[in-house]
Order: C-alpha cells, then sequence, then structure tokens
C-alpha cells in the first residue's frame, strides 16, 4: 500500500497553489538578501573606520618628548598622613612617583625606601590642609620631597654649617631624583 492511501487525509488534501510557493520563496529569498546587504554595510563600515583608526591615531600622537624618552619611574606606596590642622582631625592620602635619573638610582632608593618614606611623611605631616589643597602648595611638597629624596641618596653633597640652608635649594634637574609625579592625593 502506498503512503497516499495509507494517510485519507492526505489522499484529500489538494497540492499548495504553485503562485503561493513563489511568493513564499520570494519573500525568503528578499528577507535573506536584506540581511545579507546589511551584515556586508555593517562590516564595510567597521572595516573602513578600523583601517583609518591607526593611520589617524598614529597622526594625533605626540611623539615622545625627548625629556621622558629614557624616563625611569619609581612608584611608591600611597602616604597616609595626619596633618598640621588644629585639632589633628585632618588626614591626607598622597601617592607619588619619582622621575629618577636611571635604574641604578631607582634600584639604590628601593633599598633606602625606609629612609624616603620615614622622611615623606615628616615633610607631609608638617603640611595643613589649606596648604595642600593649593596647587602651589602641592608643588612646593614636590619640591621639597625632591630635595629630600636627594639628600638621602647623597647625604654628604648636601650638608652644610646651617642644615637649614640646603632645603631651600633648588633640585638640579639633572640630579638623581629629576621630578615627583602625584598618582593620588585625597585631603579629608
Amino acid at each position: 500500500m502506498s503512503a497516499k492511501a495509507a494517510d485519507p487525509a492526505m489522499a484529500n488534501a489538494a497540492p499548495p497553489p504553485k503562485g503561493r510557493m513563489k511568493l513564499v520563496l520570494g519573500i525568503v529569498v528578499a528577507v535573506l538578501l536584506a540581511g545579507g546587504a546589511a551584515a556586508g554595510g555593517t562590516w564595510f563600515f567597521l572595516h573602513k573606520n578600523g583601517a583609518a583608526a591607526p593611520a589617524a591615531a598614529a597622526e594625533s600622537e605626540p611623539e615622545p618628548d625627548a625629556k621622558h624618552a629614557d624616563a625611569t619611574y619609581l612608584a611608591l606606596e600611597n602616604l597616609i598622613v595626619n596633618l598640621a590642622d588644629p585639632g589633628g582631625e585632618r588626614v591626607a592620602q598622597i601617592g607619588m612617583t619619582l622621575d629618577v635619573k636611571d635604574e641604578k638610582t631607582a634600584a639604590r632608593l628601593k633599598t633606602l625606601m625606609p629612609v624616603v618614606r620615614s622622611r615623606m611623611l615628616m615633610l607631609v605631616s608638617q603640611r595643613t590642609s589649606e596648604e595642600l589643597l593649593k596647587r602651589d602648595g602641592k608643588e612646593k611638597l614636590a619640591e621639597d620631597v625632591m630635595i629630600e629624596v636627594t639628600r638621602v641618596l647623597n647625604p654628604e653633597s648636601t650638608r652644610g654649617d646651617d642644615d637649614e640652608a640646603p632645603r631651600r635649594r633648588k633640585p638640579r634637574a639633572n640630579g638623581p631624583v629629576r621630578g615627583v609625579l602625584f598618582s593620588s592625593f585625597i585631603v579629608q
């Protein structure tokens, strides 16, 4: 017995009209073509901008500054210090990075880090919150940190008859510490 004869519902069902089948097939093809066009357009747009982005980024990025091309940075642990405000309730949390002359200086500072941190804590604890919240107060602190770290590295070169005199001396640009960069500065 054939399959048509075994199923009476199939025997009575007429095949769908050919016009309707062409319409469904046309809609499916149109949807597939529209989806493909959208995907192709998206790919083209992303790759066109993606190829231009590195070229544009290369044009917009400034050349590395000669001053910072050979920079060696030494990040320090954050300092948390009570400030010299009346009442003693103000606290500063300061993150610093030292710009040092070379790797040898950075390695030497790492071995002297307990002394460096102690000196920095002493410097910051003498400041008030009002002083540290101003730009010139931060700049003065950075200058004093440079001087103190230089004194730790070269204690005999900064000593004089008057121990206060070397502290006021401006740090040398070609010295062992070329700069102090603040990575965080919170006063509460």
